[in-house]
């Protein structure tokens, strides 16, 4: 099987984009498995499929596969990548569109000057929405890692994530901490775990853990949690600037029911084939 790709990068958390738009998407876990791999595959955070919508009034359907071979409903970083590959490829000549997703619809647009801003809808932050099975409605929650407590906001940008605010994000047990958050027993679909740092108001730091790929240089739902988190927190003002290991992104959010905006880069790095046994 001879595959064609396109390798991509938001901020440098890296994608490998595959068109099904005109055949199925027939990739194993196993094939991503090795297509993700960085030593004996291409090298990705992610594998992302353009394919063709299923309901009326979209313009396509976004799958998302991590390296570890999953399925996932949701990628920030990918959704900005998405709408550079499918108008750079002439699949579309729309610079907005509207785009299916396992979390539903997002509307990515690809800006005048290159940047690309996507409404990612709104957060949930009920309990059984994220899903977390939370002692108590406060925004801020107590999470036992063995020996240690942390406290952490629990949001989901159509994925799960769970964000604690740290003193220092160049210090933070990311590492550590990560895979315990990821899998613990209260977050039964797994969980993206950020670690945010905040300086002012309106900029934080943030490194996240994120589930079924480990730390990776951005997370663009992350970074909408984080913001979420922070401004339900009352410890931000939107909008805010996110830095991550990457580069940065600008996160609006005017509170509960509305979207959430993110705009930030999407960058193509080559076009390429490879021979699947």
């Amino acid at each position: 099987m001879r595959l064609r790709f396109t390798k991509m990068h938001g901020l440098g958390n890296d994608f490998i984009v595959v068109d099904a738009t005109r055949a199925p998407f027939e990739l194993t876990p196993e094939r991503i498995r090795f297509l993700a791999d960085r030593h004996f595959g291409v090298g990705c955070d992610q594998l992302l499929v353009v394919e063709a919508p299923t309901q009326p009034g979209v313009d396509f359907r976004y799958r998302i596969f991590n390296a570890d071979g999953g399925e996932v409903e949701q990628c920030g970083n990918g959704a900005r990548c998405f709408v550079r590959f499918v108008h750079d490829r002439k699949l579309t000549d729309k610079t907005h569109i509207r785009v299916e997703t396992q979390a539903g619809l997002i509307e990515p647009k690809l800006e005048a000057d290159g940047q690309v801003t996507v409404n990612m809808g709104a957060p949930h932050l009920a309990p059984d929405d994220i899903p977390f099975d939370a002692d108590s409605d406060a925004v801020v929650q107590p999470l036992s890692l063995g020996d240690v407590r942390v406290l952490i906001t629990a949001v989901s940008m159509g994925n799960p994530h769970a964000v604690q605010v740290v003193a220092d994000v160049d210090s933070a047990p990311v590492t550590v901490q990560g895979p315990a958050i990821e899998n613990h027993v209260r977050f039964p679909a797994r969980v993206n775990a950020g670690f945010m740092q905040v300086v002012d108001a309106h900029h934080i730091r943030l490194r996240v853990w994120e589930r079924g790929a480990g730390e990776t240089l951005a997370c663009g739902t992350g970074a909408c949690a984080a913001v979420v988190a922070g401004i339900l927190r009352e410890l931000l003002v939107s909008p805010v600037r996110v830095d991550t290991r990457g580069g940065s992104l600008s996160i609006a959010w005017a509170g509960p029911g509305s979207p959430v905006y993110m705009t930030g880069p999407a960058v193509t790095v080559f076009d390429a084939e490879i021979e699947l046994d």
